[in-house]
């Protein structure tokens, strides 16, 4: 099996972070787990590497700032995001969802990533780990949970 990191990270994330954000695992305990569930520990270095990066970006405390400058993407950005992904990124931004703190460390996370490309529900993972990494976004978290897992409201007739 090719796993990514994102595979990794995903595979942590639904295992060990939202299942109890407030047990604290020690990191060996964590890579024997994954060491268990099958992926190589070279890809498991490369998801701690990919978290201890997240882990330094993190801000004190959120700032809720929503009205900053247009982002222009550079060019390997928008190969590696694609226009749906740029599209959600501005929609989350406009929408309230990010500040534009957390969406550079959206696209900075999705960049690390081994992948030549990153589809519309991985860039949603990558949001969702930014936001439950982040303090103050609780409710924005909350908000991308429910895009992602929630049940779809029935059509209007």
């Amino acid at each position: 099996m090719k796993e990514s990191i994102l595979d990794v990270l995903l595979y942590l994330f639904e295992h060990y972070f939202s299942d109890d954000a407030d047990l604290v695992r020690d990191r060996d305990s964590l890579q024997n787990g994954l060491l268990e569930a099958g992926f190589s520990p070279a890809e498991i270095h490369k998801a701690f590497e990919w978290l201890d990066a997240l882990a330094e970006q993190r801000p004190a405390v959120a700032s809720a700032r929503f009205d900053g400058p247009v982002r222009l993407y550079t060019a390997p950005e928008y190969a590696k995001l694609d226009v749906e992904g740029v599209g959600f990124l501005m929609f989350l931004e406009q929408s309230g969802v990010l500040n534009a703190e957390q969406r550079e460390l959206a696209v900075d996370r999705a960049m690390a990533l081994d992948q030549d490309d990153i589809d519309l529900d991985d860039l949603k993972w990558v949001v969702l780990m930014v936001l439950f990494n982040q303090p103050g976004a609780e409710a924005a978290y909350a908000w991308m949970e429910n895009l992602m897992f929630g049940d779809e409201p029935a059509p209007t007739h």
